[in-house]
């Protein structure tokens, strides 16, 4: 299983950025799937998740009205697309993926993980 997150990048507060990840090795239409992310110094948080079908979706709190997450199950990818971006969304950004359909907001309940993609939003 392969989730290849990319996308990441330097931009400035207010600016948006859409980060994709392409999953390979695995039936992805079966999995749900989340987005996390990790500053320096804390511990990897979820930032979005979306069940199997793009149906149902949750949000942080810290995102929300701001990221959305969707998914297309023909082309094996998920999305979340970033939107006023502030300082403090800077983060390595990691996708992964559940073997439950639905999603999970814990990250020990996730099965796979890709490499993380960095997020820098300067002031």
């Amino acid at each position: 299983v392969q989730l290849q997150a990319c996308g990441g990048g330097l931009v400035q507060a207010g600016d948006s950025l859409r980060l994709s990840c392409a999953a390979s090795g695995l039936t992805f239409s079966t999995y749900g799937m989340g987005w996390f992310r990790s500053a320096p110094g804390k511990e990897r948080d979820i930032v979005a998740a979306i069940n199997w079908s793009g149906g149902t979706t949750y949000y942080a709190d810290s995102v929300k009205g701001r990221f959305t997450i969707s998914r297309d199950n023909r082309r094996n990818t998920v999305y979340l697309q970033m939107n006023s971006l502030k300082p403090e969304d800077t983060a390595v950004y990691y996708c992964a993926a559940d073997s439950d359909i639905y999603y999970s907001t814990d990250r020990d309940e996730y099965d796979h993980w890709g490499q993380g993609t960095q997020v820098t939003v300067s002031s």
